[in-house]
């Protein structure tokens, strides 16, 4: 097929090799246009910009598609299809009616659940235990056409967003080319209203630390937002990121460190941290963590 490609980050990488391969023609790819980026603050183009840019592809990053001209633009590819995954723009009324067979969104949940924009991360937050790709006709409203196409993953009692991520973009590569394959036997379904649930934009201030949580509540908080933003609690006086956890058995006071290994007491329950990363430094696992920034029996955590 001739398809338009719109993507912006790392997680849309994998989708755009995965088309190539399977022998699509690239009309053109579009992206978030290059950002400031890094100690010089130099303007970057997107993880997608770059490889698009590297296997030779045209690339254009308009800051909007609502013009007459953007939109006369996108139609003159004369694209089969579009594959759009976080690209981070709306489509219009008319880019979506452009290519011949529509505008196809590889969304990261089981929908209806998780429409919007942090749905890998609402969902490890929220204590589900699966999640999946979903190939979906693209529609005006968010994130609400039929599906195409479903594929469900388990989610790792300590897998953390980032893991979840790259299981995820594989995953929807796999599906996108299996469903343009069998596009003209696929059934789009309607998404039920039932069971509809939205996936806000992760906030900073989500990321404190309260340990008079329950453990398994605060190691969903530590996983849904590692590596980013990374949930925080103060250690010495010290804001340190806790990257990595998993529940243990435990009690005390909330906060306190109950052993020489970073087990820490929840409102019930204790936690293990096994990633932590202080200001300035790389993340590193527990044990190296604590040879450079001992943390002792004893001491109380976000106190």
């Amino acid at each position: 097929m001739r398809i338009i490609f719109m993507g912006t980050p790392d997680f849309s990488v994998p989708v755009l090799d995965a088309l190539v391969e399977a022998g699509h023609e690239l009309a053109c790819v579009y992206s978030q246009p290059p950002r400031p980026a890094g100690r010089g603050k130099r303007d970057r183009p997107s993880p997608v910009q770059a490889r698009a840019e590297a296997l030779g592809l045209e690339v254009r990053h308009p800051l909007s598609l609502k013009g007459a001209e953007a939109q006369a633009e996108f139609a003159a590819l004369d694209a089969d299809v579009a594959v759009v995954v976080a690209y981070g723009l709306i489509l219009p009324q008319a880019v979506l009616d452009a290519p011949a067979r529509g505008c196809l969104n590889i969304h990261a949940s089981l929908l209806p659940r998780w429409r919007g924009a942090a749905p890998i991360q609402r969902a490890i937050m929220a204590g589900d235990d699966r999640t999946g790709v979903c190939i979906m006709q693209m529609e005006a409203g968010l994130d609400t056409g039929p599906v195409l196409l479903r594929r469900e993953i388990p989610i790792g009692s300590e897998e953390t967003a980032g893991e979840l991520h790259d299981r995820l973009s594989m995953l929807g590569a796999e599906s996108i080319v299996e469903a343009l394959a069998r596009l003209d036997e696929l059934t789009p379904e309607p998404q039920p209203e039932d069971g509809v649930t939205y996936a806000a934009k992760i906030d900073k201030a989500e990321a404190a630390l309260d340990w008079s949580q329950p453990a398994e509540a605060v190691s969903r908080q530590i996983r849904a937002l590692s590596p980013f933003p990374g949930a925080w609690t103060e250690v010495a006086g010290q804001r340190v990121k806790l990257l990595g956890a998993r529940v243990e058995e435990g009690e005390g006071r909330p906060g306190a460190v109950l052993d020489e290994a970073l087990l820490v007491a929840c409102g019930t329950g204790a936690l293990r941290i096994t990633r932590a990363q202080r200001a300035g430094k790389g993340q590193q696992a527990a044990e190296e963590f604590l040879r450079g920034f001992p943390v002792a029996r004893g001491d109380v955590l976000g106190a």
